[in-house]
């Protein structure tokens, strides 16, 4: 894809992720019948050769493990067993008196929430439950204690150890005697523990575990982590996709009452089967094996008579469904299993067998545990790279999932009038005195002024859209080369010299409006578009160490632009720019955008924002996995370097492990961006804010711990190094895109670009805020979330939310506001081009350049 290409769209995505839905924190009950007998976990599995570190589980109902179970007046309903760990982290610094900011005009606003209502006296109670003698069948366990359903309270629930319910029995022990289905008598010894305190994770464990039964009762399905309808699908024949629509769910303690935060989400559903692409790879019978692999590693796949999610990790072609496992002591094949178990015949039995690893650290389960699958029963779930970049599937799409405020605000309330009104899932909700506000909750956000926009001799307001657009072609450029771009080359087919010849006086025209000269470079000619010919024209191109080499290409391949990309930044350390020939049929507007970029690439900026603070520098940090290795992910910073002063920024990337969750090469980037800053400046900066993005809820309090502390201890030993007077001034936040918070306003609009919200849906336990940086033209806005997790910057409030806004101004591959700050877009940019086309660690010399745009 052309750089032009890559740039000019907005960086972020607005309305609803046709994507497979992120992981949440939460899990519910157990789904349906046919999965109570299959756990997730323990998929057929025959008997192997594989090492003993690894464990397959087996199918047979002796072995499976359970999931604990939920009891009503009519018996107990299965909850799983493994609830994620609801973790709250305090990451509020103990300065910090208040986070609330008070500048900036007032806004109504409704967001995505609704308010746990209970009665006064409410409480959870938590007990211990023994049972004489000692069952090791969870199922059994549930049954025998599901006898005493109407002494434990109307609701309750169970996991075969721990029992929580509302009901507090008159005695601390309390003995309850039960018989099983063989007649036996069992004593249960059932301990009181205690009152679950609301600042307990096991309080809001519970709670996400009722609302989830409750859910239930609105016959969605469970995929993943999430419930959706599969009644309500959105078929897209020619396509071969569905769309299930669903709610992503969770509740928790904001910053004064608990609140239900609910999301509407959809889960993209491939009607094709894994066995449909082996039929596919089947026709190259040489490589068929080898494309098989590549096409299905990483795939998540749904499997129908569980409704259960795997990722493939490996494919055994020794092994087929004839192959045998070992069951309630007896062999049987694959085929036999699946035809008795749940009436379904496998057709093809020469099909390979799919591996899964479970590596859920969610569900506290074995990591080494192989689960084996059946290509024919695996549903793909997912888009493959060919359907994100067909326009025409992702309008379709869109049509359905990018819901406007109006659209989304009717949605969930529908949500909440089901859940209110549904027989089942009102038992449930009083069972446990819990009801819902039928209301949205109601915030009071500010706007934050529109910034303003600094070009070489002209300042002007971004305006209430922030989008600057409209003022290049009538404005110089912030910074340009003096020279202007005097030692350049360009390289095309021969066939498109009209395509060049157009390109380039379009170029020269805006350039010329921009304040920026721009030269005739060398041309090079070559006779085709092969990847090989671009490669030896730019090897040639090379010899005159130009500052910049564009490439003309017929179309988006993505093994000629990595040759490209990989060619210049690690072989000959010259930025290039690739142009696709459709481009320079748009006119002025593209040739704008690549003369910005030209411009950046030289390692000038085309405009500035009004910054009041010096010495202040601004660091981005991301991450992404390696596309060629997976085991592999390349960290990425960007450096700001005091932007009142030269308005230049530094990136450096490094390799790491895509498994370790902090980056521990993470300080020796910070390190060099700070030399750097000390070479220009002959000091180190007074202030740094760091935006540190790519960091999963799961690993916050690991962040925290450990990877804030050690920056934080080598950052005062270095300034101590470099003979400061004083210690740094640093402000350490995290940046979530991936939060499920929308707002509206009053009127059931998107709210503007600058609007804040820092309290009520907030969390009491964290300095945070939400931001609204950007403008959508479509679906519903979604605000950025801000964790201060370290601050010792002394700026208040107001001003770290408007210093954030301000640095969401600074993408200059688009002429308008970013849904995060700019460095950190920059640092996605840069690992994302490493991770997917480059593999490998660009040169030093284009640290200073933007050569990644």
């Amino acid at each position: 894809m052309g750089d032009q290409e890559r740039g000019r769209r907005r960086p972020f995505t607005a309305g609803d992720s046709a994507h497979e839905p992120n992981a949440k924190l939460f899990r519910g009950q157990a789904n349906s019948s046919a999965s109570r007998t299959l756990d997730p976990r323990n998929a057929p599995s025959p008997k192997d050769d594989r090492p003993s570190t690894s464990r397959q589980t087996a199918a047979c109902e002796t072995n499976t493990p359970r999931g604990p179970a939920t009891g009503g007046g009519n018996g107990s309903n299965r909850v799983q067993k493994r609830m994620d760990r609801f973790e709250i982290v305090h990451t509020r610094p103990v300065e910090v008196v208040s986070k609330v900011g008070k500048e900036g005009a007032p806004i109504q606003l409704l967001s995505n929430y609704f308010r746990l209502n209970t009665t006064p006296k409410w409480r959870i109670v938590h007990y211990h439950v023994d049972l004489s003698p000692e069952i090791e069948l969870l199922r059994v366990r549930c049954g025998i204690l599901s006898e005493h359903a109407a002494a434990l309270g109307t609701g309750y629930l169970f996991d075969g150890k721990q029992l929580f319910t509302t009901k507090k029995f008159e005695q601390d022990v309390t003995i309850l005697n039960g018989k099983s289905k063989q007649d036996i008598d069992y004593t249960i010894t059932i301990k009181f523990v205690g009152f679950i305190s609301t600042a307990e994770e096991r309080f809001l464990q519970v709670l996400n575990l009722i609302l989830r039964r409750s859910m239930k009762g609105l016959n969605l399905e469970q995929v993943g982590r999430n419930l959706f309808d599969p009644h309500a699908k959105v078929s897209m024949r020619e396509f071969s996709l569905e769309l299930w629509p669903g709610y992503e769910t969770s509740i928790r303690q904001h910053e004064r009452d608990i609140m239900l935060c609910s999301e509407i989400a959809h889960k993209v559903m491939r009607t094709e089967t894994v066995y449909d692409i082996l039929v596919r790879s089947s026709q190259n019978p040489a490589r068929h094996q080898e494309e098989f692999r590549m096409n299905v590693l990483g795939l998540i796949v749904l499997t129908d008579y569980n409704n259960k999610t795997y990722r493939i990790n490996d494919v055994d072609f020794t092994k087929s469904p004839l192959a045998t496992f070992n069951c309630k002591g007896r062999d049987i094949s694959f085929v036999e299993y699946y035809l008795t178990k749940y009436n379904i015949r496998i057709r093809d039995h020469r099909q390979p067998l799919l591996v899964s690893k479970n590596k859920d650290k969610a569900q506290n389960t074995n990591a080494n545990e192989l689960v084996i699958l059946i290509p024919e029963l695996c549903r793909v779930t997912g888009l493959t790279d060919n359907m994100r970049s067909n326009f025409q599937l992702k309008r379709a799409m869109a049509d359905h999932t990018q819901l406007n405020p109006a659209r989304r605000i009717d949605r969930l309330r529908t949500f909440n009038r089901r859940l209110q009104t549904t027989p089942e899932s009102v038992r449930v909700l009083n069972d446990w005195n819990m009801k819902l506000d039928e209301n949205l909750v109601e915030i009071q956000g500010r706007i934050i002024s529109p910034q303003k926009i600094l070009f070489l001799n002209n300042r002007i307001s971004a305006g209430d859209q922030a989008d600057w657009t409209r003022y290049f072609r009538d404005n110089q450029m912030f910074t340009t080369p003096r020279q202007g771009l005097d030692r350049w080359a360009v390289i095309a087919p021969q066939r498109n010299s009209r395509d060049l010849r157009t390109l380039l006086q379009n170029l020269n025209q805006v350039a010329r409006g921009m304040g920026f000269q721009i030269r005739s470079p060398r041309e090079t000619m070559i006779y085709d578009d092969r990847t090989g010919s671009y490669i030896q024209a730019l090897d040639d191109c090379a010899r005159i160490d130009p500052q910049l080499i564009l490439c003309l290409v017929p179309n988006n391949n993505t093994e000629r632009y990595s040759s490209i990309k990989k060619r210049g930044c690690v072989d000959k350390a010259i930025p290039t720019q690739v142009v696709t020939t459709k481009a320079t049929q748009r006119g002025m507007s593209v040739a704008t955008k690549i003369a910005i970029q030209i411009n950046c690439k030289l390692g000038y900026t085309p405009w500035m924002i009004d910054l009041p603070l010096s010495g202040l520098m601004t660091i981005g940090f991301d991450i992404a996995k390696c596309t060629r290795d997976r085991s592999k992910a390349y960290g990425a910073l960007v450096a700001s370097m005091d932007q009142q002063q030269n308005s230049t920024y530094f990136s450096t990337v490094a390799e790491c492990s895509a498994y370790d969750v902090m980056a521990n090469n993470l300080w020796p980037m910070m390190l060099k961006a700070l030399r750097q800053y000390h070479r220009e400046h002959q000091k180190l900066p007074a202030r740094i804010v760091f935006y540190r993005d790519g960091v999963s809820s799961g690993s916050l309090k690991h962040l925290v711990e450990y990877e804030v502390k050690d920056i934080v201890e080598k950052l005062e030993a270095e300034y101590q190094r470099a003979g400061s007077t004083t210690p740094p001034m640093l402000a350490y936040i995290v940046v979530s895109r991936a939060a499920n918070t929308r707002l509206f306003t009053s009127s059931k609009q998107n709210p503007p670009p600058g609007t804040v919200v820092d309290d009520v849906i907030t969390m009491p336990e964290r300095y945070d805020f939400y931001l609204v940086s950007q403008a959508v033209r479509h679906g519903t806005v979604a605000p950025t979330s801000y964790n201060v997790v370290h601050s010792k910057i002394r700026l208040s409030p107001d001003q770290i939310q408007k210093l954030t806004y301000k640095m969401c101004h600074l993408y200059y591959n688009w002429s308008g506001t970013t849904r995060v700050p700019a460095v950190c877009q920059y640092a996605k940019k840069l690992a994302t081009l490493v991770g997917t086309n480059i593999h490998a660690i660009p040169q030093n010399a284009l640290e200073k350049k933007f050569y990644y745009l």
